[in-house]
């Protein structure tokens, strides 16, 4: 199987800080924040074999963008998979409003 080249948009690694910030600042446990922030990364890492084995999101106009979506913990990591490179989009907390959040974000087509 060929391993596809994983890129992490800005949108994204600013969604990382967000969690490890939030985690380490307002919930005081760096040490858990830091761990999260590994597990996000090291899952992304995991994409570069098979990414298609996460669904795509159902709801329009993701799905028509082909955004997937693998979760990890309590947190989305938003996709696209090429056949060549996985563009990692957006890292959302999953209880949050996560059609409108991306809806917002990428108004007619994902900013990759």
């Amino acid at each position: 199987m060929k391993k596809r080249i994983v890129e992490i948009t800005q949108t994204a690694l600013a969604d990382m800080e967000e969690i490890y910030d939030y985690i380490a600042k307002v919930l005081l446990a760096p040490k858990s924040a830091m761990g999260q922030y590994n597990r996000i990364a090291d899952t992304i890492l995991t994409l570069e074999s098979d990414p298609e084995r996460c669904p795509v999101f159902e709801m329009e106009p993701k799905r028509s963008w082909g955004i997937r979506r693998m979760v990890i913990d309590n947190y989305l990591i938003c996709y696209i998979a090429d056949p060549d490179k996985v563009t990692v989009t957006d890292v959302l907390y999953g209880a949050s409003n996560v059609h409108a959040r991306l809806k917002a974000r990428h108004t007619s087509e994902p900013a990759v």
